[in-house]
């Protein structure tokens, strides 16, 4: 079962990205046209002296010359704090307060567990793990590695498989594997990667944004899989998470401009990611559904993760009545022509893969090499599954199939009798 196991999962370390500011704090900034403050010019001046008187009262005179003087000062300092408290509470970009990213940590998890119920271990296909959970007691690790339901149960929920795509017209799977997983394992990594990696992001970008960034990504990743592994089933929402990477890293070159530490952030940014694309080549982890999923929210990044300039913010909030010897563009130009030429490559590529897919194309059989991209074969593992051994009968368009392997049996209706399908109903029954 092709599953997006818990260590392609991206990591959970944060990236610290400082923004320019014109003079205090890392991200705010202030007006180009703001004069020196209250406390600046008081600092620059030269502090009155108390008067002293040669003849009597001088000890009265002194202490309300004193008086006035630190009236003054306290004027000052309030004025100064005012100001201060004005900078403090600009900000050239709006903060959202997150809370669509932990809704779809809720889905994920409410899913699994209906999941797990409707899976029924113990009733459905005994022995099992953990039988004090009753009917969400888990497979054996055999049959599951990760602490969770059949592969039955997962298809009957939605899982991502191929032919009922193609054949059944039963293209919503591409949706909905990614809200599934494979188990506990499974589910932990990818919700824990979740948290870290979307809340930042809708605090900085909004629901809308961050919402459609992480379904579309997760529909791209589930694309690139179909067209490359149509073999077994798929679940999870490593594609989706991916998409989240993607967009950081196109979000960073679009708003190059406005970072200071930018060097050091896409470097430290393109680091993780090379090392969660190469945690994909272990077997039994989709590969293909991270770079699908990478590649869809990288081009999504610049279409939704797009920044004004903060000369233009700067310019835009200045006070009233200050004058500005230039306009300031709100975008520059490259800005628009990553942003057009992203769409295209998007729509482009979106409506070739569904139509190569629901054509039935393996795209194995067009590039011999890509097979290497999910998994790379060494001397402790193997790539290509043993090959599965199936008796077949058939009456019209009913195929009845019997593993060898298993004694697992299936029937199964065709619209044309197509070896190649054969081969993967067998595969999945023996699976």
């Amino acid at each position: 079962m092709g599953r997006r196991e818990s260590s392609s999962s991206p990591t959970t370390d944060q990236i610290e990205i400082k923004v320019h500011s014109s003079r205090r704090g890392d991200n705010s900034v202030h007006p180009d046209s703001v004069g020196p403050t209250p406390s600046t010019t008081a600092s620059s001046q030269p502090q009155p002296q108390p008067h002293r008187h040669r003849h009597g009262h001088r000890h009265g005179h002194g202490h309300r010359h004193g008086h006035g003087q630190r009236q003054r000062q306290n004027r000052g300092t309030a004025a100064a704090a005012a100001a201060e408290a004005s900078r403090e509470e600009f900000r050239p970009f709006r903060r959202w307060v997150p809370w669509l990213v932990p809704t779809f940590v809720g889905i994920n998890f409410v899913v699994f567990v209906i999941t797990m119920y409707l899976n029924n271990c113990p009733e459905n296909s005994p022995p099992c793990i953990a039988t004090f959970f009753g009917r969400f007691a888990f497979q054996t690790l055999k049959d599951n590695p990760l602490l969770g339901p059949s592969s039955n149960t997962l298809m009957k929920m939605g899982a991502l498989e191929v032919d009922k795509v193609v054949h059944e017209h039963q293209a919503w799977r591409l949706f909905t594997c990614i809200w599934l997983h494979a188990g506990v394992f499974h589910i932990l990594a990818n919700m824990l990667s979740l948290i870290f990696i979307g809340i930042r992001l809708e605090q900085e970008f909004g629901f809308v944004r961050i919402g459609l960034l992480y379904v579309i990504s997760g529909f791209g990743g589930s694309l690139m899989s179909a067209l490359f592994i149509q073999s077994r089933i798929s679940v999870g929402a490593s594609g989706a998470l991916f998409g989240l990477l993607g967009g950081m890293l196109s979000e960073l070159i679009t708003n190059w401009t406005i970072y200071a530490n930018k060097l050091a952030a896409l470097l430290t940014l393109i680091v993780i990611i090379i090392i969660n694309l190469a945690v994909g080549i272990l077997p039994h982890v989709d590969n293909f559904a991270h770079i699908g999923g990478f590649l869809s929210g990288f081009l999504l990044g610049f279409v939704f993760l797009i920044r004004p300039q903060f000369g233009w913010v700067s310019q835009k909030n200045s006070p009233p009545g200050s004058i500005s010897t230039t306009v300031k563009s709100k975008h520059k130009t490259y800005q628009y022509i990553l942003w057009v030429l992203s769409l295209i490559i998007l729509v482009v590529g979106y409506t070739a893969g569904l139509i190569t897919l629901l054509r039935g194309t393996n795209l194995n059989d067009y590039c011999s090499w890509c097979q290497y991209m999910s998994c790379l074969p060494t001397s402790r593992w193997k790539c290509k599954a043993d090959k599965m051994y199936c008796e077949s009968t058939q009456i019209g368009n009913q195929l009845n199939l019997t593993c060898i392997g298993n004694g697992r049996s299936g029937v199964y209706l065709l619209s044309d009798n197509n070896a190649s399908q054969v081969e993967r109903l067998c595969t999945r029954l023996c699976n």
